[in-house]
């Protein structure tokens, strides 16, 4: 099928330099620019015509055969598309359609990647995979039964178990965790975790030496909470407190004469307070006392009432 290409680009050469068959067709006559001509081509074309498109290409430039009905038509391409190989020569660069089985290749006897069905294997496609190996669906290719460096597998593409000095992440085994990640006790990649910290409270009262009184310039303070501490390779917290100076009307601290006074105030209060808890209290005891002592007193009564009936009965 190449050769018989080829053998049409030179037969058309032929026709367009040499004008070798003088009296075509009536149509290709009557056809305007259907000559060789290097003005008016696009595409990288050096040479070209209009029924059959680039003949010839400029340097570094690969021509193609793209079939269009019943004839091929000429494209000059930076590389060839796939399922076809660049060749080079002093004359010409062409692409070569490459094996049945490869979807694309090197050249014509190694292939660099296949056809769906089948896996590659040392520039070859197989259908089935040479002992030791499997196929990966994933790679298309013919792989070791496990991932390199892995020592355990679920399958071709997905490691379970790392080998010793490598950590395991998604299914595959690394020298060293990627960023973001870091190794845990049991040779895993996990998420780094970043300190994450909670907004200032309000700024406090302006304070001096614990007072709020009998200064002019003080401190206030601030705080906030951490929300999420930080894995051992994650970013650390921040300070969780913060202080700055702060100033304030001066104004007198209250005379300590005066704060003897209100204290006795609130003492006195509470006395009275507690004096008339304790006359509540007695009072309660002393209607508790009436009560047992009427009640007793009626038991008394009954019971002599009852002892003078039965004697009355005997005497009868």
């Amino acid at each position: 099928m190449q050769l018989q290409l080829i053998s049409i680009v030179l037969i058309l050469h032929c026709m367009e330099y040499t004008n070798c068959q003088h009296h075509g067709s009536r149509h290709r006559l009557n056809k305007q620019g259907s000559g060789v001509s290097s003005q008016g081509c696009q595409g990288g074309c050096q040479t070209c015509s209009v029924y059959n498109g680039c003949l010839t290409c400029k340097p570094k430039l690969f021509i193609h055969l793209e079939r269009d009905g019943m004839r091929q038509i000429g494209v000059c391409l930076a590389s060839c598309p796939n399922g076809f190989y660049g060749t080079r020569s002093p004359d010409r660069n062409d692409c070569i359609k490459c094996g049945s089985e490869c979807d694309s290749c090197f050249n014509r006897n190694f292939c660099l990647r296949c056809r769906a069905g089948s896996y590659l294997h040392k520039g070859k496609c197989m259908e089935s995979c040479p002992d030791g190996l499997v196929p990966s669906d994933t790679k298309k290719e013919c792989v070791p039964a496990c991932p390199a460096d892995c020592d355990s597998c679920q399958n071709s593409d997905v490691c379970t178990r790392c080998a010793l000095g490598h950590f395991l992440l998604q299914g595959q085994c690394h020298h060293v965790c990627p960023d973001e990640f870091e190794p845990n006790d049991s040779m895993e990649c996990i998420p780094t975790v970043h300190c994450e910290m909670g907004e200032w409270s309000e700024w406090g009262p302006c304070s001096r030496s614990g007072k709020t009184c009998g200064f002019k310039w003080g401190e206030e303070t601030r705080t906030r909470k951490v929300l999420q501490n930080p894995s051992p390779m994650g970013s650390s917290c921040p300070a969780t407190f913060e202080k700055r100076e702060c100033f304030v009307k001066r104004k007198r601290c209250k005379p300590k004469g005066q704060r003897r006074g209100e204290k006795k105030k609130r003492f006195n209060l509470q006395e009275k307070e507690n004096g008339e808890a304790r006359r509540e209290r007695k009072r309660e005891r002393e209607k508790e006392t009436i009560d047992r002592e009427h009640s007793e007193s009626r038991n008394k009564t009954e019971h002599r009432r009852r002892r003078d009936q039965s004697r009355d009965a005997g005497t009868v």
